[in-house]
């Protein structure tokens, strides 16, 4: 291969153990951080070869095929996934989206209308702003900003994650590596899951780095990239998705007609 392959990644925490030492396993790729909601639109436009893009991607695109089986998954508490509620839940009218959200946007939608038949008003909430920038009824935080405990009381707090695999007993899929179909990555693919596996050998050397940047405890870093998230897709994780794309094209969501395409990914 003759040309440099584009990967991009989530500048989360949750996605460090997905890069973990990328640029050295695949050299022949260079590697750009950004927000879940841009990486998506650079893989729409082409601007990117590979991403780790928001799962709600591939179920909106036809034409994308899942290209390995590191992804970002919860079973139970994700802690970086919010709804913060200043009223009951089923009394939302207005509901305040993080802008750098797409899978957590829809997932949120999904399980207000289900559980509570409530179609609230949707109004982004800019990356720059604090919750306080908003008087919506319920607010959507996602990533390193909806870890930390918020100053303002709320009425209630939803964990996304828990909140799903309560309901439907299945784990949750927040983000995977996806590609257009056709795209020949070379050992870049190879590369992806030789960088997952490394990243879980050093959880606990991530967890001692990223923590001072982000403010937290040493600990609850670690307890977030242990115990909150795991990073193999099999046949539950493939499960969740199948019923998360038939929630989202039961609300026009995302489009039917179409299932997801894996490729290269070992089934359990």
């Amino acid at each position: 291969m003759d040309r440099r392959i584009r990967i991009g990644a989530v500048n989360y925490l949750n996605s460090k153990p997905l890069v973990e030492g990328l640029a050295g396993l695949a050299p022949h790729a260079d590697l750009v951080l950004d927000f879940p909601s841009r990486l998506a639109d650079e893989l729409d436009r082409g601007t990117i070869d590979v991403g780790l893009v928001p799962s709600i991607c591939c179920l909106l695109k036809p034409d994308y095929e899942v290209i390995s089986d590191a992804c970002v998954a919860t079973q139970g508490a994700v802690l970086s996934v919010k709804l913060f509620c200043r009223v009951a839940p089923g009394r939302i009218r207005r509901l305040a989206l993080d802008a750098g959200s797409r899978t957590s946007a829809t997932l949120v939608q999904i399980l207000l209308a289900e559980r509570f038949g409530v179609f609230p008003q949707i109004e982004p909430l800019p990356l720059e702003q604090a919750p306080s920038a908003t008087d919506a009824d319920g607010i959507l935080l996602i990533g390193d900003r909806a870890i930390p405990a918020q100053q303002e009381s709320f009425v209630c707090t939803w964990d996304l994650g828990e909140e799903w695999t309560r309901w439907t007993g299945l784990p949750f899929v927040f983000a995977m590596w996806a590609a257009r179909a056709g795209t020949d990555l070379g050992p870049v693919e190879a590369a992806l899951t030789a960088a997952r596996d490394l990243g879980r050998s050093r959880l606990a050397e991530i967890a001692r780095r990223e923590a001072p940047r982000l403010g937290l405890a040493e600990q609850t870093t670690l307890d977030y990239l242990t115990q909150n998230l795991y990073y193999q897709l099999g046949a539950a994780e493939r499960n969740g998705l199948g019923l998360f794309h038939q929630l989202a094209v039961k609300y026009k969501l995302a489009p039917g007609g179409f299932d997801l395409v894996f490729r290269n990914c070992a089934a359990a």
